[in-house]
């Protein structure tokens, strides 16, 4: 199939199946003779297999390795997991960075709300942020 096909049937654009093709991520397809690229219906279930290691939120470069490792005639289910389980204690420590920003801003708005600038406040910029209110309130 040409690469338009290709890119219709995996929902994707042609652009992206150059990318991934000069990525490494996928094979160099074979050529017609008027020098068409000729893809196989392999490569449509390696580009969905792509995507799905994108949306599980894996880069490039991992989905690159579990490809090599299938590639070379081996099952990539272990690295896959590995890869998975260090993925969800990423997201989960951007989580736990996520509550404590949520707190803080919480924090700073409920100061913003409760106070108001004075003269001898000296705020070098905006008296909203010149003052930590978690530290006020951890010291009183």
């Amino acid at each position: 199939m040409k690469i338009g096909e290709l890119a219709a049937r995996s929902g994707t654009t042609a652009k992206t199946v150059r990318f991934y093709e000069q990525a490494g991520l996928l094979p160099d397809p074979d050529r017609k003779p008027n020098g068409y690229r000729d893809y196989g219906p392999h490569v449509a279930e390696r580009l969905s297999f792509i995507r799905r290691g994108q949306a599980a939120g894996l880069s490039l470069r991992e989905v690159r390795q579990i490809l090599a490792i299938h590639d070379r005639g081996d099952t990539p289910c272990r690295h896959v997991r590995e890869i998975l389980h260090a993925r969800l204690d990423g997201v989960r420590g951007h989580i736990a960075e996520l509550i404590a920003l949520e707190s803080h801003l919480e924090s700073l708005l409920a100061y913003a709300r409760d106070g108001e600038p004075t003269a001898h406040d000296r705020a070098g910029v905006c008296w909203i942020l010149d003052t930590d209110p978690d530290a006020d309130s951890e010291t009183g």
